[in-house]
């Protein structure tokens, strides 16, 4: 029997609104500024009302239920309502076309979907060949009654705040399907069991050395795993208070985070470069903030230069939708060194291996893999896919990242690359996040991206995507010059591209496989 035993999403929130009754639980601001809060009762009275309402439309224990929302309470009423009476949350990202939620909803059979008013047209069915299979529409922060839809806040206001049926439930049981972004090929569906997100709460909640009296603002949007598993499930674990804003702005977020109080919160590689360009304030220092989550992509002198303006510490981590949390990271205490990773986190093991599966020594780069138990400190299985599963997830629980890294001799983990960002050139490896990094340390340039495209000789050739600093320019020569100077020939780009702006998915992230 391991830490989270038999317990389940609706067990914690029993705990939680007999503990924490009074207690803050959400403080939620929309894009407007308007603020709402609620309780621990509140959260749970609400979230029963909820599941009550998905108990009349019918829905079944381990049924899927759509959710497309932008960050809302309403997103997690009907993330723990669909929790509590067995059934499984399927969110879709807000950005997806109609053909890509229709590729999900067919794939997972699902009837029923909470949706915002703008997404309705992806759901239209009156359209020849745009059906997309869907019996119930709940349209969620809307007042209007629109034919075809059920209004969510009007069906939820009718429920008894008490839950009406108590289906037998177990910590084994899946809550949710999570769609990967994917690269080249079709996305995947994460697996996460009752289980894993109990588990990831307690785990991120000793990585923060997270507490009650803690605020943790996030930005993070609720369908993604950040959202779910690093942000909101450790604060449900310590009964502390989560600060979500419904979208992130640059220009209002460092505010946000002193007015809040917020003493925990997450950054991306787009949030402080783009936090670096916003006009210096005398104000910037005066916060309570003592950890910044961090994942991966950052020179040295960006990491200096933020924690010098902001007076923060960023905390490394590791981790990607099938291992559900940072697995690798820096501790909560002692010390840190970047620019590596950390080391395995509580009740996780990692190595680096070659392409036969042989672990490799020192300073060596490798495959990334992490070993945990399937279903409960890692992801079940990919969602109908047995193939990619059994290709991922090795006997003994060893779970391929496919992202290339390397371990020093004092145990210290260090990422190179994706694996799908590696660029193969005439038998040498190339890291694309090497050749970025360099690029963005010229003090002409704000962003950088690489890819590796065809190359009839040297099998791939790389190539450069940039994007100035206001008011500057370079000419493709001198930035060829300037990478001449700074890394092996084999490296030096063959091709720069000058952008304006990049492709990205909801996270920041560049979506390198739109650029070509």
């Amino acid at each position: 029997m391991d830490i989270v035993g038999d317990k389940t999403l609706r067990d914690l929130w029993d705990e939680l609104a007999r503990n924490y009754s009074e207690k803050t639980a959400l403080i939620f601001e929309d894009c407007s500024g308007k603020t709402s809060e609620l309780t621990y009762a509140q959260l749970n009275e609400e979230i029963n009302k909820t599941a009550n309402l998905f108990l009349d439309l019918g829905i079944q224990k381990n049924e899927k239920v759509a959710i497309q929302l932008y960050n809302c309470p309403e997103f997690l009423m009907c993330w723990f309502g669909l929790a509590k009476i067995g059934a499984v949350m399927v969110p879709l990202n807000t950005q997806y076309t109609q053909e890509e939620c229709g590729y999900i909803i067919n794939n997972c059979g699902i009837q029923t979907a909470i949706i915002e008013e703008e997404f309705l047209p992806i759901y239209d069915g009156s359209r020849p060949n745009k059906d997309i299979g869907i019996k119930n529409i709940l349209l969620a922060r809307s007042e209007k009654q629109i034919p075809g839809t059920i209004n969510f806040g009007e069906g939820k206001g009718r429920q008894l705040g008490t839950l009406q049926e108590f289906r037998p439930l177990s910590s084994d049981d899946v809550a949710e399907i999570l769609f990967t972004s994917g690269t080249t090929a079709r996305p995947k569906g994460v697996v996460i069991t009752q289980c894993n997100m109990l588990y990831a709460g307690i785990f991120t909640a000793w990585q923060v050395s997270l507490r009650q009296e803690d605020r943790y603002l996030t930005i993070m949007p609720a369908f993604h795993v950040d959202f779910q598993l690093n942000n909101l499930m450790p604060v449900l674990t310590v009964g502390a208070t989560m600060i979500v804003e419904e979208k992130y702005s640059a220009r209002r977020f460092w505010r946000q985070i002193c007015d809040y109080k917020a003493t925990i919160t997450e950054c991306m590689p787009m949030m402080t470069r783009t936090l670096m360009l916003q006009p210096e304030q005398a104000w910037e220092k005066d916060h309570c903030v003592r950890e910044v989550f961090f994942y991966l992509a950052f020179t040295r002198q960006e990491k200096l230069a933020f924690e010098e303006r902001f007076n923060v510490r960023l905390l490394n981590t590791y981790g990607l939708s099938e291992s559900l949390v940072g697995v690798i990271g820096d501790a909560p205490y002692g010390m840190r060194n970047w620019p590596s990773i950390g080391k395995p986190g509580l009740s996780y093991e990692a190595k680096i291996i070659d392409e036969c599966g042989n672990e490799l020594p020192p300073n060596t780069i490798g495959e990334i893999c992490i070993k945990g138990v399937p279903g409960r400190t890692l992801m079940k299985e990919y969602y109908n896919n047995p193939e990619a599963t059994a290709n991922t997830l090795q006997p003994g629980g060893w779970l391929h990242t496919g992202d290339k890294g390397y371990i020093d001799e004092s145990g210290w983990f260090y990422f190179v690359d994706r694996k799908v960002n590696m660029i193969k050139r005439a038998g040498e490896n190339i890291s694309t996040i090497e050749i970025e990094n360099i690029l963005m340390c010229h003090p002409k340039i704000a962003e950088a991206a690489v890819i590796g495209v065809p190359d009839l000789i040297r099998d791939q050739a790389v190539k450069a995507f940039v994007i100035f600093k206001e008011g500057e320019e370079l000419s493709k020569e001198e930035i060829l010059e300037y990478c001449r100077g700074r890394m092996a020939k084999f490296k030096v780009p063959s091709f720069i591209e000058i952008r304006t702006s990049f492709p990205r998915t909801c996270t920041g992230k560049i979506q390198k496989k739109l650029l070509d």
